[in-house]
């Protein structure tokens, strides 16, 4: 339960702050062209809000727990109830409001509708923009702070471990990854991924010896298996603590012995360990040999409780960390330069959204959670927090109806064409934009719910 409150903090947090900065992108740029905000909302208000600073021209029967003194200004403030994003309602636009009333009366020199056509797409395009930046901007400051830091894959002892798929193909565990289509490779990571899915051969150390692997043609990300990893550190199943009294303590085992079998099924690392643990577990075993390697190998007996818990603990990974530091100056362009390649890959990976498999992936809020370290760590928290921004901002400029990608859609056709679509028109098309997300919200709650609690 712990690990479900730190990872909602989390989550709040982050999307807190980018909706804010989001709507606060429409807003400037609104301000600047004199463009009058009614309200600026963190949450949804539907009804009631949490907390309200009205504006004199607030509707006096709006209702509130906390109401504020009102501002002198034309804009109401507040924080709404429903924690499904923000807004930012600006006068005489077509939004998520559906203010057709409005819209009905001739148009204000303060509205959106009365301003040229490009101070409109400014004003539309002002949320993508800051969300952009802060993502830069927060990858910037992690690596001014914490630096860039890496496991490299050709200094690691042991080698890699693969799932099945990997297997498949070709790899062992114990293979050292060193290039991808001639390419040195170095960090794991989703990069490496990608080279790997797009590539056609890969060359790994083998027992000292250099081996090609020929990747498939049709082979993509989406084959690399959900279960597994395609690709990680080996960590041999070496034990670094025991636990008194647990059952490997019981079997006679120590800190140093390196398990080899359970129960016959041999492996070489922790996760193999794991495995066949589980593979006895589902058997209905709690009595079984395990054979470890000590100054010579060992056969002993284990038995478990109904936890199914060994009680030990791998040693950590020795392999050495690859730091990169960076001055407050150049973190920006090093900042900017990471913030663009997330973006590109993200952007090439969006194509798999619409099979059957990537439509499985799509999540709300307990997907997007459990994203998040279970343990309070700044460092992860931006790093996730610059990620998101950057998803925000990408999704935002879909040309999807309901979307600011809609809305700059209709407006470029009008700099194109220098006809302005009709209001009736602009509503229906934030209808339609409407029952999409609407569509694309049930599909992700549906997998959550799969994900999380079916």
């Amino acid at each position: 339960m712990e690990i479900f409150f730190i990872r909602a903090l989390q989550l709040i947090m982050a999307l807190s702050l980018l909706v804010l900065i989001h709507e606060f992108g429409h807003f400037l740029f609104a301000r600047i062209f004199k463009v009058r905000v009614e309200k600026f909302y963190l949450f949804f208000d539907w009804g009631i809000s949490l907390l309200m600073i009205p504006s004199r021209n607030s509707n006096k029967n709006d209702k509130a727990l906390i109401k504020l003194p009102a501002t002198k200004g034309e804009t109401e403030y507040g924080i709404g109830w429903i924690p499904l994003g923000g807004y930012c309602k600006i006068s005489g636009m077509i939004d998520e409001s559906m203010d057709t009333e409005q819209m009905s009366q001739p148009a204000k020199p303060y509205e959106f509708r009365s301003k040229p056509a490009w101070q409109r797409l400014l004003i539309m395009i002002g949320g993508v923009v800051f969300n952009f930046i802060l993502a830069l901007f927060i990858y910037s400051m992690v690596l001014f702070t914490w630096g860039e830091s890496y496991h490299d894959m050709h200094k690691a002892t042991y080698g890699m471990e693969y799932n099945q798929v990997a297997e498949n193909l070709g790899f062992r565990d114990g293979d050292i990854m060193l290039k991808v289509d001639g390419q040195e490779v170095h960090r794991r990571n989703a990069d490496l991924l990608r080279a790997i899915a797009d590539g056609r051969e890969v060359t790994v150390l083998r027992n000292g010896v250099e081996t090609t692997i020929a990747i498939p043609e049709e082979f993509g990300l989406l084959d690399m298996g959900s279960d597994e990893p395609f690709v990680q550190f080996l960590i041999p199943a070496i034990i670094d603590s025991i636990t008194t009294g647990g059952a490997a303590h019981m079997a006679g085992m120590e800190k140093g012995d390196r398990i080899v079998a359970i129960d016959n099924i041999e492996f070489a690392s922790w996760q193999g360990m794991v495995n066949a643990l589980n593979a006895v577990k589902e058997s209905g075993k709690q009595t079984f040999p395990i054979t470890v390697e000590r100054d010579t190998i060992l056969s002993l007996t284990a038995n478990v409780d109904s936890t199914f818990v060994l009680g030990v603990m791998p040693r950590a990974l020795d392999y050495p960390i690859e730091t990169k530091t960076y001055g407050f100056i150049e973190s920006f362009p090093a900042g900017a330069a990471y913030g663009w390649n997330v973006l590109k890959g993200y952007v090439s990976d969006f194509k798999y959204i619409f099979s059957k498999e990537g439509a499985k992936s799509v999540g709300m809020f307990g997907t997007i959670g459990s994203m998040f370290p279970p343990m309070w760590d700044w460092h992860q928290f931006w790093m996730m927090t610059a990620m998101l921004s950057l998803i925000l901002a990408f999704m935002n400029i879909l040309p999807i109806p309901a979307l600011d990608g809609g809305h700059v859609l209709f407006l470029l056709a009008e700099v194109v064409t220098g006809r302005k679509p009709s209001d009736k028109f602009l509503e229906r098309a934030q209808v339609i934009g409407m029952f999409l997300l609407l569509g694309l919200f049930i599909l992700a709650f549906y997998n959550d719910l799969d994900r999380f609690i079916f």
